[in-house]
């Protein structure tokens, strides 16, 4: 218990260090209105509660550890008191019984509260274990004075310490094991094993080990942490498994050829100490600091790194109120996001975020100098002890001013960890947050941020339009209106036309860009918002709006989808179907004309309704795509009955001659069909489909191996002909009837080699197989290319000159009259050259008269003042008229031959007039108006005056 006047200074200094923190976070808070208002009905209690003990010691107080609530005291020169914290009105005072003036030098209390270690002055070691009262020497440690021990957390309990390190004055490091159990009759010593594994140095000269520390880490491997006055040190390794009873000797093996990995700094206060954090019971270490000359060494443990141990390492170089010289510090305590110095009068506490002093009590010098800070790592509380009296700090809600830290090193995440609990903390965490992300250009993040805050719903939409983010805008619409409550439905409506308009612009800019991959992600996200049960009821009631909007961008995809949201449809089809009333859901099917319905229910309709499917089909045209039904009649059409059967054939035939469908797939499959169920029908429709490859919409292949597996030789012939592949048609036709063999022998027109082939396979086949000498006859008649030459080889040997005496005859024949014929051929071209050559004699004589009061017949001047051309029908032209009527209606190599033979007349005219300039008089004397008389020269149609 606490005495009434340390209640009192208690309280005082809880008063002013509250009312301090006020003032430093109304300072660094910065935070634009959030819409939360702050009220607290009472103060809030100090991070660093002090309490003194109620305990007035017999003797001075020399040492003091504490751990697992377990309390040891060292008193004057003899005297150890334990004190079990869960009982403290049971002390238990033991005395160490030494009779020369050794004193206490260091006090050892292993994590579970069990083995006491007491380093005496005299370089000698006692052994104490909780559940004793018997003071024993450890023999083998004498001669070494101890500054520190590594406890093993791993193996040790309440009767054994398992394998433990143990620091020296000289630097030196033992391994050593010590046992509360009573030893055998030649070993009565607690201490089974003492021996040395490692030293170290400083500037080449031994140095104190002023800590020690082991911790084990993933996959068995071991990190040992020993530092001296300026040096850390850090030993890694691995212990086989099931070996770990057998020490860390192998540890320091592994590293004896290296020089072990150490940190160091120039100042030397005389010693060191090192602290960690740990944030569970039976868990490693998260986090250290270091107390050396230079300052603290901070920083986080990671146990994955290879080398080191330490990451994240700071440092915080001392304040200039602590002297080295006259005020050292004493002591450091680490907790979550502080570390605590132990000065001579005072305790600091630094934020390790920001290596800012946050907390600083100072002791009154009633209580004598401060001499040592010790953390309880299972129970949590900071002991601080001096020679007269005790004090205990309780740690309480240390991370609740944590988040303004993060949020001002604008590490958001964590910032939003630490205040969960805390509303109007986690609004201006988001506020913080939104602003530096929109600052940096991160819209969208900063949207999703804002939709999270109770700012002004105004401010921010304007932030967005005003830099023009619509995609932001949306993300922000989107998160509000997912945070509102059902009974908002003002508000909900509000933000729901407007995200429908956002979106649909956004539609109509991507459809117009032309960004078909965004353009359909953006429709299905808008579709997805349209079909939303949390939106279904404000989009019914609204959905007049929503019509008129998707009409006005003129969205009608969207808007027959809307409406099938709105309606259920599908739901009220998939309803009659489950009831078998299979009639009422193709009327409600046929009555919405939905193609994707119509693909979705059909299988399961035809099986039932057949007939009346394939009627709804029919009656829905064009609007429905054949290929995305055939699933659905192959299904029934290879397991259905004959009605399914007739119903699919029904369907396709609508299909090809109704609808005009080519799509390769649906002749296929109509092909396939009368393969198999109605072979009459198969040849028909190859008849009509067309005779040449380009008119074809079936695959000719799949046709041929249908036709062909079916044994259908005509319809195989009728494919092969339509192929050109003639040779085989005739091959197959002859296998059926010889005319059909002779109707393809004569396809090839234009290739009289090939007809002549195919007629002689004909020949060969009557002459060979049939052995039909008059068939073979009439080959020769039906083809004008075969001679009785041809094919004669094709009979055998013994056949008389009887069979075909009267084909030789007429082959005879036919010789003479074509000899006759080309006798009486060349005597008709004697004569016709006879009489051209007369033809030309008369022309070359031929004249025509030009009347003075003649016209042109296509400008209709008179022709007599240029030149012109006067024809026998009569018609005269000026020349450049006639070349101007002319010229257009020339292809372009007679208007290039027409220019050439211009020049070359223009030339010849030229030269004829340099020739004859003398008589020019006398010729235009002779044409004198109404008399002129204009000679025609043969083969040139034009008038020679």
């Amino acid at each position: 218990m606490a005495s009434i006047l340390d209640e009192y200074e208690d309280s005082q200094n809880t008063r002013q260090s509250a009312q301090q923190h006020s003032r430093l976070s109304s300072a660094n808070i910065g935070i634009t209105h959030s819409g939360f208002v702050n009220v607290r009905l009472e103060e809030e209690k100090p991070i660093f509660n002090k309490q003194r003990i109620d305990f007035t010691p017999p003797e001075k107080i020399n040492h003091l550890a504490v751990c697992n609530n377990q309390l040891c005291m060292s008193l004057g020169k003899d005297t150890l008191l334990r004190i079990d914290l869960a009982k403290p009105d049971q002390p238990n005072q033991i005395e160490l019984g030494r009779k020369d003036d050794s004193k206490v030098h260091r006090l050892f209390l292993d994590p579970t509260g069990s083995h006491v270690l007491i380093s005496l002055s005299t370089s000698e070691c006692l052994y104490l274990n909780r559940n004793t009262q018997k003071v024993r020497s450890l023999s083998r440690w004498r001669g070494h004075l101890i500054e520190s021990v590594g406890w093993n957390k791993l193996l040790g309990n309440e009767t054994s310490t398992g394998p433990i390190l143990v620091g020296t004055s000289q630097g030196i490091i033992f391994e050593a094991e010590i046992s509360a159990n009573e030893g055998s009759l030649f070993n009565t010593n607690p201490d089974q094993y003492f021996r040395q594994v490692h030293s170290l140095e400083e500037d080449g000269k031994p140095a104190p080990i002023c800590c020690l520390e082991v911790e084990r880490g993933l996959e068995n491997k071991y990190f040992i942490i020993a530092t001296t006055r300026k040096r850390l040190f850090q030993f890694v390794g691995k212990v086989a498994e099931g070996s770990e009873q057998q020490g860390f000797s192998s540890i320091f093996n592994q590293n004896q050829d290296l020089l072990p990995s150490f940190q160091e700094f120039p100042a030397n206060m005389g010693y060191s100490e090192i602290t960690f954090y740990t944030s569970k019971l039976r868990t490693s270490p998260k986090a250290f600091a270091w107390m050396m000359g230079n300052g603290v060494l901070y920083g986080q443990l990671d146990y994955v790194r290879p080398d080191s141990l330490l990451s994240d390492v700071q440092v915080w170089e001392y304040t200039p109120d602590i002297d080295l010289n006259l005020k050292k510090p004493i002591s450091i305590v680490l907790t979550q996001f502080h570390f605590l110095l132990l000065l001579h009068d005072r305790v600091k506490a630094i934020c390790t975020l920001n290596g800012q002093v946050v907390y600083e009590d100072v002791f009154p010098d009633k209580f004598g100098t401060l001499k040592k800070m010790i953390k309880d790592p299972v129970g949590g509380l900071v002991w601080i002890y001096t020679e007269r009296a005790v004090f205990r700090y309780h740690i309480q809600r240390e991370a609740r001013d944590v988040w303004q830290m993060y949020m001002s090193m604008n590490k958001f995440d964590l910032a939003k960890e630490y205040c969960r609990d805390r509303p109007e903390c986690m609004d201006m965490v988001l506020a913080k947050e939104a602003e530096h992300c929109f600052q940096n250009k991160r819209y969208l993040e900063s949207a999703k941020c804002y939709a999270l805050t109770q700012n002004y719903f105004e401010e921010i939409a304007l932030k967005f339009i005003e830099a023009k983010q619509e995609e932001a805008l949306k993300e922000f619409l989107l998160k509000k209106l997912n945070n509102l409550k059902q009974t908002e439905r003002t508000q909900i409506t509000l933000l729901v036309t407007w995200l429908a308009e956002l979106y649909l612009n956004r539609l109509g800019q991507l459809e117009s860009d032309g960004n078909s991959i965004i353009f359909q992600e953006t429709r299905d996200e808008f579709r997805h918002f349209l079909s939303t049960p949390k939106h279904k009821e404000c989009l019914f009631n609204n959905r007049s709006t929503i019509y008129d909007l998707l009409a006005s961008h003129g969205n009608v995809d969207d808007m027959v989808y809307f409406s099938v949201v709105m309606q259920d449809y599908e739901r009220v089809i998939s309803h009659y179907c489950q009831h078998d009333d299979y009639s009422a859901a193709l009327d409600v099917l046929s009555k919405h004309c939905d193609e994707k319905l119509f693909y979705k229910f059909s299988p399961v309709l035809m099986q039932h309704i057949p007939k009346k499917v394939v009627d709804a089909w029919i009656q829905m045209g064009k609007r429905l795509d054949p290929k995305k039904l055939i699933p659905a009649l192959m299904n029934y059409s290879q397991m259905g009955s004959t009605q399914q059967i007739s119903e699919t054939i029904r369907y396709m035939e609508f299909c090809v001659y109704e609808l005009n469908v080519t799509e390769e797939a649906i002749h296929n499959y109509l092909l396939s069909l009368y393969a198999k169920y109605k072979p009459d029908s198969l040849l028909l429709y190859l008849e009509q489909a067309g005779t040449h490859a380009s008119e074809i919409h079936y695959d000719l292949k799949y046709a041929l191996r249908l036709c062909a597996e079916h044994g259908y030789l005509r319809a195989c012939v009728l494919v092969y002909r339509i192929m050109e592949l003639y040779e085989e048609a005739v091959d197959l036709a002859l296998q059926v009837d010889v005319d059909l063999a002779k109707s393809c022998a004569d396809l090839p027109e234009d290739d009289e080699e090939l007809r002549k082939k195919l007629w002689l396979k004909i020949a060969r086949h009557v002459v060979q197989e049939e052995k039909d000498v008059k068939k073979a006859m009439n080959c020769l008649s039906s083809c004008n290319l075969l001679k009785i030459e041809d094919i004669l080889p094709f009979f055998p040997d013994f056949v008389t000159i009887d069979h075909f005496k009267e084909a030789i005859c007429g082959s005879l024949e036919e010789y003479n009259q074509h000899i006759e014929e080309l006798k009486q051929e060349m005597e008709e071209a004697t004569e016709s050259a006879k009489r051209i050559r007369e033809d030309i004699q008369e022309m070359r004589n031929k004249y025509g008269v030009v009347d003075s009061q003649e016209k042109c017949a296509a400008c209709d001047f008179p022709l007599l003042n240029r030149p012109f051309y006067l024809f026998l029908c009569g018609h005269m032209f000026h020349y450049d008229c006639l070349f101007q009527e002319v010229t257009p209606h020339l292809s372009a190599y007679k208007q290039g031959r027409l220019e050439e033979l211009q020049k070359k007349l223009a030339a010849t005219t030229q030269s004829s007039k340099s020739r004859h300039r003398p008589n020019a008089q006398g010729r235009r004397r002779h044409f004198q108006p109404g008399k002129g008389q204009c000679r025609h020269k043969p083969g040139t149609d034009k008038i020679r005056h």
